[in-house]
């Protein structure tokens, strides 16, 4: 097996093919990415839309098929029954590490619309990345501080009004639109900066996910619930490339959509109570899962 082969030939190897993979699947993305930009009909700019996302599928397919040679993780996944390919959802999950966006790729490739996710403005530069994100209509939010807001209040706003403005390209075909809810990946010093009432997370922002509810609104079929823990702790992309992850747990809980989770979050108070309240029990819920999650793998291991 390829996973067997010593770090020093299979780290290369593995880097290399990925790489490969990756200018393969891209060249035809850009291609058809530029000829979206050019064509007024809106009804050929949804079918190019449409090759566009069966590339990007192809391209996580293959990611997937060269982690499982190169790589010996133990899945366990829960909760996928039921999913539509055809289905609009909002997808809210936990932030450990760069290894989640790969982790939910393997689980929910093909059977949910493509996952398109929130991403920082500066990520644009990423070589080849950037391109493709950029091609797939991934939104990318220029994020501003406190400081810089009161020096240039004309900038408050902005990040929402670009929210609203990507989720109305996706009304037009299915998507699932990936929210970090915690904003920010969990370590201990950011968990004890905040002061988290929870023992593997940390505090949501209901925010992002309230805009995408209400810029969508009954464009949405459901909320996916993720929990994704990793039982030997946090990893990083290199620990995934070179073999050191070996145990991944993900659990999916469906949520309905419910009249009062839609609402205007700048403009009433009484929504974004809600919408907080809510939010905080599903993270009051998804700490338990994750403690059972922890839980169970710690009773398999006394077990051998």
């Amino acid at each position: 097996m390829i996973a067997t082969v010593p770090n020093f030939l299979r780290i290369p190897l593995a880097m290399l093919l990925l790489l490969l993979n990756s200018l393969l699947h891209i060249t035809p993305l850009m291609v058809l990415a530029l000829i979206k930009v050019g064509v007024p009909i809106a009804a050929v700019r949804r079918q190019l839309a449409r090759a566009l996302v069966a590339i990007a599928e192809s391209w996580i397919g293959v990611n997937n098929a060269l982690f499982g040679l190169f790589t010996r993780i133990d899945w366990q996944v829960e909760g996928l029954d039921g999913l539509r390919r055809d289905g609009n959802y909002l997808v809210l999950c936990n932030h450990q590490s760069w290894v989640d966006i790969p982790v939910l790729q393997k689980v929910f490739n093909r059977r949910i619309p493509f996952l398109r996710f929130f991403l920082k403005q500066q990520l644009i530069w990423v070589p080849l990345l950037g391109l493709a994100w950029w091609a797939l209509d991934f939104p990318f939010m220029k994020r501003y501080s406190a400081q810089t807001l009161l020096r240039h209040p004309e900038l408050q706003g902005k990040d929402r009004k670009a929210t609203r403005k990507a989720c109305e390209k996706f009304r037009h075909l299915p998507v699932s639109v990936m929210n970090f809810a915690e904003g920010t990946r969990f370590t201990p010093a950011k968990q004890a900066a905040q002061k988290s009432p929870f023992r593997y997370l940390l505090r949501p922002k209901a925010g992002g996910a309230a805009f995408v509810l209400d810029a969508m609104g009954d464009a949405l079929h459901a909320v996916l619930d993720v929990t994704i823990v990793y039982p030997a702790g946090a990893c990083t992309m290199m620990d995934l490339i070179a073999g050191r992850v070996h145990d991944v747990r993900v659990h999916v809980r469906e949520r309905p959509l419910t009249p009062e989770l839609i609402g205007s979050y700048d403009q009433d108070p009484a929504f974004r109570g809600r919408i907080k309240a809510w939010m905080a029990t599903v993270w009051r819920e998804k700490d338990a899962q994750a403690a059972r999650m922890h839980k169970k793998e710690k009773k398999g291991d006394g077990g051998n």
